[in-house]
């Protein structure tokens, strides 16, 4: 399931204005370079900032994104004619032989249904090549990040060309653990509209994620620290095993 922030053309518009500071992509980019990978999955690509990055810099690129009001901004910059952009997810991928599958923006904790979860991990790993790697992030579920979803720590006003101040902020509605449920509030001050998106993730422990991965057909060769936000994430540096079986295990 994808949200309104994604899903509404009104605020698929307001994203990437509303997302300038992302220093994840960098670490991304910097791993695309470590890994010495050529053809690159970005899952959940969005409105495509880190698979124009990417092509900018060599690499071939497919953007698969669920949402079709975020795709149609990410078609409408600059070099999008370098990217091959899918409409879906990963469970309905075509054949495909990456080096690399990113997963950012701690997209993994959208995918709350665990059948889900299960069969984007099979589809990835059927996207890769032997030996090829999928790395993602995901929150540590011990820093309970929710807690600093508040009006009051989150709002903020942003000037967006073409639109005006938007002003936006975050506020939990729900926790039924391991889900968490949040409504993100924005108010155009050029009309005086106020629109909401709801949201839910899943927030999985170390050893959860790893189990799931070592079942679809990974091996989990590291888990790092976010560089930009130390101590809150796990990145999962996971390889595609040679062989799995219909059971799942190689």
């Amino acid at each position: 399931m994808t949200d309104e922030q994604y899903t509404d053309p009104r605020l698929a518009a307001l994203y990437d204005p509303l997302e300038l500071d992302r220093p994840d992509l960098d670490a991304y980019l910097a791993v695309a370079e470590e890994l010495r990978a050529h053809q690159i999955l970005d899952v959940g690509c969005g409105t495509g900032t880190l698979a124009l990055l990417l092509a900018r810099r060599g690499h071939s690129v497919t953007g698969v994104d669920p949402a079709g009001a975020s795709l149609d901004v990410a078609r409408a910059k600059s070099g999008a004619d370098q990217v091959r952009w899918l409409h879906g997810d990963a469970t309905g991928l075509p054949d495909l032989a990456v080096d690399l599958a990113l997963m950012t923006g701690n997209a993994a904790q959208a995918v709350v249904d665990e059948d889900l979860w299960a069969d984007t991990l099979r589809g990835v790993r059927a996207a890769l090549r032997p030996g090829g790697w999928f790395v993602f992030e995901t929150r540590d579920p011990a820093r309970r990040a929710w807690e600093e979803w508040t009006p009051e720590e989150s709002r903020r006003t942003v000037r967006v060309p073409g639109t005006g101040e938007v002003e936006t902020w975050f506020e939990v509605t729900g926790v039924r653990w391991p889900l968490v449920t949040f409504r993100t509030g924005y108010v155009l001050a050029a009309t005086g509209e106020t629109l909401f998106s709801e949201s839910t993730l899943r927030f999985r422990e170390r050893d959860e994620v790893a189990a799931t991965l070592t079942a679809s057909g990974f091996t989990v060769e590291e888990v790092r620290g976010a560089p930009d936000r130390p101590g809150k994430e796990f990145v999962f540096f996971a390889r595609a095993r040679a062989v799995v079986s219909p059971g799942g295990e190689s």
